[in-house]
């Protein structure tokens, strides 16, 4: 299978190239060529965890980004059984860069009938087009709240899965109120009296990611991203050129750690050295395990008190300073005036 390096990987894949050639060339000419393999393979080892035990903001940016990533039906396949998608918003159309449907999660104890939705890319030019590259219309976020709304009326968990660059930015989106619709979402997603897991697993970029993420607990993968903007529209506004992207993705601490740190999400699902891609099986039997964790723990608590809680939890992003006052000022002049000259 092709591996499609990324940019900071080419000199992993150099080493992996020579090493397969000394092969290829120790069985042609049969020679024992083992002792220098293994001494290749070491040195490839070590390259390999220094290079993904340092990784930038901007670098988890482009694994978030790779093309061999599982998506959301690659671990709906892992996660769920009976997995029934359900089609259309009953205004418009049917987006299939969002979908979702009835599920029954298996947590090792007693399996749980939830509602998943979640953002979908495609693996290949064909699927990315259907799919419109994972980024919805304003009808994505419509059909997704009405299984939303079918969950709450019967009383089923709700699990998100966020990966997407951001909502569809064209005309016809805009004609038919794509931000209307998230902001909908937003508002609507408070009020929902069922427990509330989102995920991100991919990209969650801007609007797009969070008309799905108003949730009771947000997971993230560890090479996952997610933020106001994208850095390359951060770039392009700030810095008037996207060639500055990496300097955005630090500036906008937009990875796993720096939102854990933020308490903007829950729990990090680890991930293989190199990305998620290079063991699905791993990653999605983490997930499992994350999701069944607090499934429990929410489904213990009281609706009133869960509604509370998710009202609070968004209520406490971010911190408002009131500019000082004018004899705050003059106040802190006097101080730093007065330590001067000490």
């Amino acid at each position: 299978m092709k591996t499609f390096p990324l940019e900071f990987e080419r000199p992993l894949a150099e080493m992996e190239r020579h090493i397969e050639e000394m092969r290829a060339r120790a069985k042609a000419n049969k020679l024992d060529l083992t002792g220098e393999i293994a001494v290749l393979e070491r040195r490839l080892a070590a390259e390999r965890r220094q290079i993904y035990s340092n990784l930038t903001a901007w670098q988890r940016v482009q694994i978030s980004r790779h093309p061999r990533r599982p998506y959301f039906l690659d671990y709906a396949a892992r996660l769920f059984t009976d997995f029934t998608e359900l089609h259309g918003d009953r205004i418009h159309a049917d987006d299939q860069a969002l979908i979702g449907g009835f599920a029954t999660f298996h947590d090792g104890k007693a399996p749980w009938r939830v509602m998943a939705i979640g953002q979908q890319k495609g693996h290949d030019t064909k699927e990315n087009l259907l799919r419109n590259f994972g980024m919805a219309h304003p009808e994505g976020y419509r059909k997704a709240l009405r299984l939303m709304r079918m969950a709450d009326r019967f009383d089923l968990p709700i699990l998100c899965f966020i990966d997407t660059p951001g909502a569809y930015p064209g005309v016809e989106a805009e004609e038919r109120h794509v931000a209307e619709a998230i902001a909908v979402n937003l508002r609507e997603m408070f009020s929902l009296r069922v427990p509330i897991v989102a995920a991100v697993i991919g990209e969650g970029g801007s609007g797009g990611a969070l008309g799905i993420g108003v949730a009771d607990r947000v997971l993230m993968l560890e090479n996952a991203w997610y933020s106001v903007i994208s850095p390359e529209g951060c770039a392009a506004i700030l810095w008037k050129d996207r060639a500055h992207a990496p300097a955005a993705a630090e500036a906008l601490c937009c990875s796993a750690r720096d939102l854990l740190r933020a308490k903007l999400v829950d729990e990090i699902v680890p991930e293989p050295l190199g990305g998620a891609h290079h063991d699905v099986e791993g990653v999605a039997r983490d997930l499992k395990m994350l999701l069944a964790k607090h499934l429990a723990a929410l489904a213990r608590q009281p609706i009133s008190r869960l509604l509370e809680s998710r009202y609070r939890r968004y209520r406490s992003i971010g911190v408002l300073q009131a500019p000082p006052t004018r004899r705050a000022r003059a106040r802190r002049g006097k101080t730093a005036a007065s330590v001067s000259q000490r």
